[in-house]
């Protein structure tokens, strides 16, 4: 075990250093076109003081509230909710080749396409390069594949951190935390290469038993983390609240002008006919809305959906932008349907907050999350 922390620290560090970066746009950044410099509170103080933009901003944000006290008052479809739920959370097996496929293939993505995790990072130098791709490659592949699977997505979280303290720029990808910690703690699950040497190995009378001490080790740590695991859906889901709040708030709050210049080059406005200034602020606020919304728990498997809606409409607004960076993303909010909101959430409250009925299994009445 020692000798993988050892490994896995040189391997970060090499990697770290490998990426003296160079400034390059991200997510909406590269998608746009020769952005102004905008003022961050000169620009929102405008967008607001329009008294047509007030009006629709916090006639959205009421008309939100009361939709939410509605449902809570009424809950209604309760038996297809529980159905659904029901129908989910078969698929809990399955969650640790979700999560694999999810990091696995941006990650081997990211190597050929010659970034490092985000596009925002772009190792300078023809060696870096080289050694920035061969580690995602590697790691990505042994993801997929389901081999060194806690070991690799160990080396993948460190190196991660490492980079970010000296590019910030990879915090646009943060998702790549909760996703790592959570296969670190669920393991290769199946199907897996590491499922089956392990049953290779433990089988009485096998050569590879004799010679692999791997599988005892794994064992090992897989006991010690086994009481961890239900709090694998709240480390995916306050990971990915967080990476809405930050990316709503940076990418168009505090960046009002890129935001703005991608708004124009795709004629946004002829979608949703209004100010582009209202635009971005209504995106920003949108992000930050469902990003604390998840970190508190609230409509957890709801608000996944609606982050998978919201993916899917960017893939196609947006076509410059990647869609191997958006891999990741689509795999936490999955994941979140499938585990609902997990422990230290608000969903289990909420019920109980604005319904006279209890909620739980004996009144067939599913928390808001479906939890």
């Amino acid at each position: 075990m020692r000798s993988l922390f050892r490994s896995s620290t040189i391997a970060a560090l090499v990697v770290a250093l490998a990426l003296a970066t160079r400034p390059v746009a991200a997510h909406v950044e590269y998608t746009a076109e020769n952005p102004e410099r905008t003022e961050p509170l000169a620009f929102l103080t405008d967008v607001v003081s329009e008294p047509f933009n007030a009006a629709l901003l916090l006639g959205g944000a009421v008309t939100v509230l009361l939709a939410v006290v509605a449902y809570l008052r009424i809950l209604p479809l309760r038996r297809d909710v529980a159905v659904f739920r029901e129908a989910v959370t078969e698929y809990e097996d399955l969650l640790p080749w979700l999560l694999r496929l999810s990091f696995g293939l941006p990650l081997v993505g990211a190597g050929f396409a010659g970034y490092f995790v985000s596009p925002a990072v772009t190792p300078s130098g023809t060696g870096l390069l080289a050694i920035s791709r061969l580690f995602q490659i590697a790691i990505g592949f042994a993801l997929l594949f389901g081999l060194a699977t806690r070991a690799a997505a160990f080396v993948g979280l460190v190196s991660y951190l490492a980079v970010a303290v000296i590019e910030p720029r990879i915090l646009l990808a943060m998702e790549y935390v909760p996703g790592f910690l959570a296969i670190v703690l669920l393991g290769s699950g199946r199907p897996s290469a590491d499922r089956v040497l392990e049953t290779v190995a433990s089988a009485e009378g096998t050569v590879y038993g004799q010679i692999d001490p791997i599988h005892r080790l794994s064992g090992w740590f897989r006991v010690r983390v086994a009481p961890y695991h239900e709090y694998v859906p709240t480390v995916i889901r306050v990971g990915l609240g967080v990476n809405f709040v930050y990316l709503g708030l940076v990418e168009k709050l505090l960046a009002p002008g890129t935001a703005l210049s991608v708004v124009d080059k795709y004629d946004l406005t002829a979608v949703v006919p209004v100010d582009p200034g209202l635009w971005v602020v209504g995106a920003g606020v949108t992000e930050i809305a469902l990003g604390v919304a998840l970190v508190l728990g609230a409509f957890t498997r709801a608000d996944s959906l609606v982050a998978l809606l919201m993916f899917t409409l960017t893939l196609f607004a947006l076509p410059d932008d990647p869609v191997l960076a958006h891999i990741s993303l689509f795999g936490l909010a999955s994941a979140l349907i499938v585990t609902g909101p997990g422990p230290y959430s608000l969903d289990d409250k909420l019920v109980g907050w604005f319904s006279s009925a209890p909620s739980g299994a004996d009144s067939g009445t599913p928390s808001p999350g479906g939890e």
